[in-house]
């Protein structure tokens, strides 16, 4: 069986799981890191001691991206086979860790991590700007198109919609992106995001 090594509430994490239940592979996950500390070897699993890592009947595999990209590729679905196609999937994926959650990220921490009374409200709200800006350009992408890379479902999907559910579940003013808005009401009624993502942000 397929373990995972992470606790519930991290975003990388549940990209992790929510793939693993789109693909249908059973899995078990163990609660590792911050509340949850580390096992005494964990550093032989990632030397980053970061979560998620897995191992796949032995096969030990971490960063998120990178975990997701093989469950797909292994399992044959939800990733596309031609080089072109790949290429574009990996795109949007990359994108999402270099350029959406830089502004994301900080408004998570912010809001989420951080108490009242020692909130940077100037940084906060420039990041929730810089995070607007960015989803325009996803906004305008998603204009044709049912999801990321088209009319189905993928990988690519992954790392945004774990993203866009922060997005809509923090007291922020978002501005009107409606392909975006649109797009994110397809992802909810996925049963496997419902039970691996929609959690209370902690």
């Amino acid at each position: 069986m397929l373990k995972v090594w992470g606790r519930k509430n991290s975003i990388n994490v549940q990209k992790v799981v929510w793939c693993a239940a789109e693909l249908g592979l059973d899995f078990d996950r163990k609660d590792v890191g911050l509340q949850h500390g580390f096992p005494e070897d964990f550093e032989e699993i990632n030397p980053n001691r970061k979560v998620p890592a897995i191992s796949d009947d032995g096969f030990v595999l971490w960063e998120s991206h990178a975990i997701v990209r093989y469950l797909a590729a292994k399992e044959g679905s939800l990733i596309p086979t031609d080089l072109q196609g790949r290429a574009d999937c990996e795109r949007w994926m990359d994108w999402q860790h270099t350029q959406l959650w830089e502004t994301l990220k900080p408004i998570f921490f912010g809001l989420v991590r951080t108490a009242p009374e020692e909130r940077d409200l100037a940084a906060i709200q420039a990041a929730v700007d810089g995070t607007a800006a960015s989803l325009g350009v996803l906004d305008r992408h998603l204009s044709d198109r049912e999801y990321v890379l088209g009319d189905r479902f993928s990988v690519a999907d992954i790392p945004l919609a774990v993203s866009g559910y922060r997005w809509f579940e923090m007291e922020i003013d978002r501005p009107e992106l409606p392909n975006f808005t649109a797009y994110y009401g397809r992802i909810k009624e996925r049963p496997a995001f419902q039970e691996h993502c929609m959690f209370p942000l902690t």
